[in-house]
């Protein structure tokens, strides 16, 4: 579980190598600061760009993680080349504070971007919503984007905005969106069980 807070931003230390047991898996290698090392043993969860992924190597100031063909198809990762930036957090421990929202790196599928509008400082961004989503997403509701949470400031048909403040285009990746960038999208869970029991009831 995380909070879509993003501890830093890292990047590919390489292009994507393919898994030793193929399957159509890959191996991403992730360079990092060393204190999120210190977070970080072999099986520990690491959202990368808001998806979750287990390290399964891991050394001071690198992480491998390994992603299965249906994280390759559902998300951007897979697009992935050396010297790309990806924002990472590491799971939530017993204790620490609870800002953000409830991600679980579980990925809905990926947005394009439809507008980015500078207001001074701030930056607000409107994306592309798909239809099966629709119902999961509402205005003042919450959102992850590449693994960061984001309030929804505007829902209109096919798209939502969202507004982007100055630490959060210099913590994350967000910050070098443009026109046509795609981005991992994960819906609210709450809104999700919401939903699936109304449908069960017939009433969704």
């Amino acid at each position: 579980m995380f909070t879509g807070l993003v501890r830093e931003r890292g990047r590919l230390a390489a292009d994507p190598t393919p898994a030793p047991r193929g399957g159509g898996a890959v191996r991403l290698r992730l360079r990092h600061s060393t204190a999120l090392s210190e977070l970080l043993a072999t099986g520990a969860s690491l959202a990368v760009s808001g998806v979750c992924l287990t390290v399964i190597e891991p050394t001071p100031g690198e992480s491998l993680v390994e992603l299965v063909p249906e994280t390759l198809r559902r998300t951007t990762l897979g697009a992935l080349r050396s010297g790309d930036e990806v924002n990472l957090e590491p799971a939530l421990r017993m204790g620490d504070p609870l800002g953000g929202h409830w991600v679980q790196g579980h990925v809905d599928g990926t947005v394009a971007v439809l507008e980015v509008v500078s207001r001074g400082e701030h930056r607000e961004v409107a994306c592309e919503l798909p239809l099966e989503l629709a119902a999961l997403v509402v205005e003042k509701g919450s959102v992850a984007l590449d693994g960061v949470s984001l309030t929804v400031a505007a829902v209109a048909p096919g798209r939502f905005g969202v507004a982007l403040i100055p630490h959060t285009l210099e913590a994350t990746t967000l910050g070098s969106a443009r026109v046509g960038t795609r981005l991992n999208l994960e819906v609210d869970l709450l809104g999700k069980y919401v939903l699936r029991a109304l449908q069960l009831r017939g009433l969704g």
